[in-house]
């Protein structure tokens, strides 16, 4: 007997999908008798007897197809559809409750889609607008395809039911990057029995090896919001993980060969900039107008090797980086928002193939290729100056692309990029002058990887360098001349069935400079070599070269109710790749265990529950314990999806040796945090999420709250409001250090500390118009307050130790600004000025998008920001906003004009 969808559990009706045999007579009797009392699943086919796809055939077609959404061509109309799609959610693997109906259609230029979407509630379908690549909650469907049948990569497109496409591609078996965008066409219709989806993919926009007669991958999926279902083609059991290996096989593919063509993308941008500065500033007068023309090239060398160049290119964000206030010792991590950059990125990712799951706790890997340092803001300065010319980015002169795969199994990628010598004119005492700010450099990446037996075993190879033309520059001593990283990593899965995978990478580098450089990259956040009390790094002085090593080797179980992650790391004292990279520490040795259970199948009082703990521990090279702890943590999604989080962390005392800023360890105290999340019913118009965090360590209280909302104000209208509230206290937040050769037990320096209450508060609003599926509008603000009181200020008394010396008001002048760190003794007093502050801002950006035509897009963008700040911890909202009312705005306008040239379509 087939696949029935019905079946009878406990006396109710349920969703479900298994065999029928002889014994289960009663049961068929009952499944027929329900579909015979259901007329509209009986005539829509819903019951029909289920057997899952492996194989799916596309047919050449024999005339014109009209993309318009109406599937009335012959072709379309001629051959059987297929119907066969079973349900992810909400009851995995029954039969999908709405009948789907979908055909593939080629022809020497494009692969066509068509499907129509029954419904037996067309009135109830969600057609909802929305910017391209956000489907939001709408009716959708969308194909997935494997050209190259690796069974680990791929592309999807989708269209939901008012027209907006979703396109990206597919690695690691199951991640999805929506930052690739092809150039396709797609149209929607409606009729009285639900919607009707057409597609044209160009196999110009796709990579594959032709062949006289090819087999790639293949799925489609759909999704109807108000029932928050989600059927494929494929079945995809809730226990299992992996998805492109398990498409099925698109056969009938056959004497067609890779569309090479060559397309160009040139821009046209100006900028209008009006900032706040200084009337004497003789080189910004406040107003700013840059123009710039450029281009991007694309083009496929061979059917598995393409090239994307761009000249002169824009990099200028559309959305801004968010405000933050940063009181730690480290760079904030800001994601990459260029569209050169961001596509394809995928191909360079290190260390975190073979996994769907990469746990950390006080880690985190790595990146040898952190796109950002590519055309950063000029580091140079001169030592003392009053104005200086401004450039708020290096110039990057070109930056190619090449991808692709050899005959022999390999991936590959390299990206190459020359950014311009910058100069800029400096007033110093009346005096002008200019200095080299950033020199002529040269990035280079280079990427490999080989995947064995259809991804399941995988071994790559990346490498990175950064040479900078640095003879008789001033920045000599403030740059590396020249960096080099180099990493090996792979995966092997254990079983049959890839429930157990093995990874692993290491990865080594090098930098070289003048004696000054490396002395002051020793000295760095990174390194601390300096440190008094360090046995394994120290300090030198005449080194010209630094050197280091980094890996990290995990076990992680990704199939069935269990799940299970260990993993074992370590960064080495002289790793360092910010040349290119990012990094947040060197100098540590981490491990962890991690164990999951998860309950997925329905019953009366929940949809799913997953729960987990995890070991951690994090040590440096002398031994010292920095980090570890145990957590608790699950989530808990209801019957009318609402869901709940919740996290505990509890973790001992631990040495900090950044807490110094390069001087002797510091204690921090243990202790544990608490924090829940909370989500609505997502198929709701009105979403609401809480947050509530509470922590004590250190001897100190933290007490963190959030409220969000989303509001689908109408189906082409979002609205996206964020509300934080942070009250953190620090028991020993860093301040200075004051050189004393007195200060005898502290190694010759005072190390300043103060008891900081720091209050936050920020928001982030988000206004969505997407009156077209290739036009929208989108404003987005952050306004944030932040107040430091420093309640103490004192100093550290023992090394290594939780024990600090508090100044009283016969050592500590708030007034004067004096500090007598022992009074009548014979230690100097020093100059200390009260570092309380405040700190408001607001960053807001309007953009205006139209793809005019398939590729080519017009922006218009408006971007503001505001600061105000002060010597004084005032926590006073109203005061706040009054001060940013009344602080000069910097403005920036600009538009931008991209126009897609193909010489095939």
């Amino acid at each position: 007997m087939g696949y029935w969808c019905q079946y009878l559990e406990r006396g109710c009706l349920r969703v479900g999908a298994f065999r029928v045999g002889v014994k289960n007579r009663w049961l068929v009797v009952t499944c027929l008798l329900v579909a015979f009392g259901h007329p509209y699943a009986w005539a829509n086919g819903v019951l029909d007897e289920q057997t899952p796809v492996s194989e799916v055939s596309a047919h050449r077609v024999t005339q014109s197809i009209v993309i318009d959404g109406v599937l009335d061509e012959a072709d379309w109309l001629q051959w059987t559809p297929i119907t066969t799609f079973f349900q992810k959610e909400p009851a995995n693997l029954a039969p999908a409750s709405e009948r789907t109906e979908m055909w593939v259609l080629y022809d020497d230029q494009a692969l066509y889609i068509g499907a129509r979407l029954l419904d037996h509630a067309p009135d109830s379908i969600w057609v909802r607008t929305s910017r391209r690549d956000e489907d939001g909650q709408t009716d959708l469907f969308a194909i997935a395809v494997d050209p190259f049948l690796d069974r680990r990569s791929g592309y999807y497109f989708g269209v939901t039911a008012a027209g907006t496409q979703l396109d990206g591609t597919i690695a690691n078996d199951e991640e999805m990057d929506s930052d690739w965008d092809g150039v396709w066409d797609s149209a929607v219709s409606f009729d009285e029995r639900g919607w009707l989806v057409e597609m044209r993919i160009p196999l110009s926009q796709l990579r594959y090896t032709p062949r006289a007669e090819m087999t790639w991958g293949i799925d489609a999926a759909r999704f109807i919001p108000r029932k928050q279902e989600e059927i494929h083609l494929i079945e995809m059991p809730r226990n299992a993980s992996g998805w492109v290996s398990r498409f099925a096989d698109l056969k009938g593919l056959n004497g067609i060969e890779q569309q090479r063509p060559l397309e160009v993308t040139p821009y046209v941008t100006t900028r209008a900039l009006f900032d706040a500065v200084s009337p004497d500033d003789p080189y910004d007068d406040g107003s700013r107008l840059l123009s710039r023309v450029g281009g991007d090239v694309s083009y496929a060398i061979t059917p598995n090797v393409s090239l994307n160049a761009t000249f002169n290119p824009d990099f200028g964000q559309v959305e801004v980086d968010p405000a933050v206030v940063n009181l730690s010792d480290t760079e904030v991590f800001f994601p990459e928002k260029r569209p050169f950059f961001v596509e394809g990125a995928e191909t360079f990712a290190f260390g975190r193939g073979g996994a769907n799951s990469n746990w950390g706790f006080n880690w985190g890997d790595p990146s040898l290729f952190y796109t950002r340092r590519v055309g950063r803001a000029p580091t140079g300065r001169p030592s003392e100056y009053d104005f200086i010319e401004p450039i708020d980015n290096t110039r990057i002169i070109s930056a190619a692309k090449i991808t692709g795969r050899t005959n022999g199994g390999w991936k590959f990628g390299t990206t190459q990029a020359l950014t311009s010598r910058m100069v800029a004119a400096y007033q110093s005492q009346g005096v002008e002058q200019r200095i080299e700010v950033e020199p002529l450099t040269h990035y280079g990446v280079v990427r490999a990887q080989r995947e064995i037996g259809e991804g399941k075993q995988a071994i790559g190879l990346m490498a990175t360098s950064t040479i900078r033309d640095l003879s008789g520059s001033p920045l000599e001593d403030q740059l590396n001349r020249h960096a080099v990283t180099g990493g090996i990593d792979g995966w092997t899965f254990l079983d049959a069935r890839r429930s157990w995978v093995a990874t692993g990478w290491i990865s080594g580098s090098y930098i070289a400079g003048s004696q000054a450089r490396i002395s002051d990259v020793q000295k760095s956040y990174l390194h601390y070599f300096q440190r008094p009390d360090s046995k394994v790094a120290r300090l030198d002085t005449n080194r010209t070269s630094l050197a280091g090593s980094a890996g990290r080797f995990a076990i992680n179980k990704q199939d069935g109710r269990l799940g299970f992650n260990a993993a074992l790391g370590f960064v080495s004292p002289g790793y360092n790749v910010n040349d290119l990279g990012f990094q947040w520490r060197s100098q540590v040795i981490n491990g962890h265990l991690v164990a999951t259970y998860a309950w997925r199948e329905p019953t009366s009082w929940y949809r799913s529950m997953w729960m987990g703990g995890a070991l951690f521990r994090s040590q440096d090279f002398d031994g010292n314990k920095i980090g570890g702890g145990m957590a608790l943590f699950g989530n808990l999604t209801t019957l009318d999806y609402q869901r709940a989080e919740i996290r505990m962390f509890i973790s001992g005392d631990q040495d900090d040796p950044s807490a110094t800023r390069g001087g002797p360890l510091a204690v921090r105290k243990g202790g544990y945090q608490i924090s829940v999340e909370y989500d609505s019913d997502s198929r709701k118009d009105l979403r609401i999420g809480l947050e509530l965090e509470a922590a004590h360590f250190n001897r100190e209280r933290d007490l963190e709250a959030g409220v969000s909302a989303l509001w689908q104000v109408r189906d082409d209208l979002t609205l996206q409001l964020r509300t934080g509230y942070n009250n953190n206290r620090n028991n020993a937040q860093y301040v200075d250090q004051i050189e004393d050769p007195l200060a005898q037990s502290t190694y010759g320096s005072r190390y300043v500390f103060g008891r900081l209450d720091q209050k936050e508060v920020s928001a982030s609003i988000r206004l969505n118009w997407s009156f077209h599926p290739r036009a929208s509008v989108q404003w987005y603000a952050q306004p944030l307050l932040f107040a430091g009181d420093y309640l103490s200020i004192k100093e550290l008394a023992v090394p290594g130790t939780a024990q600090y010396h508090t100044y009283g008001p016969d050592q500590y002048d708030p007034v004067q600004g004096i500090i007598d760190p022992d009074g009548l003794g014979p230690a100097d007093a020093f100059a200390f000025s009260n570092p309380d502050f405040t700190y408001q801002a607001l960053r807001s950006t309007a953009v205006f998008r139209w793809e005019y035509r398939p590729g080519s897009t017009f922006f218009l963008v408006w971007t503001q920001g505001r600061d105000a700040s002060s010597g004084t911890a005032r926590f006073d909202l109203g005061d706040s906003i009054d001060e940013l009312v009344d602080a000069t705005p910097n403005n920036a306008f600009a538009f931008k004009l991209t126009y897609w040239l193909s010489s095939r379509g």
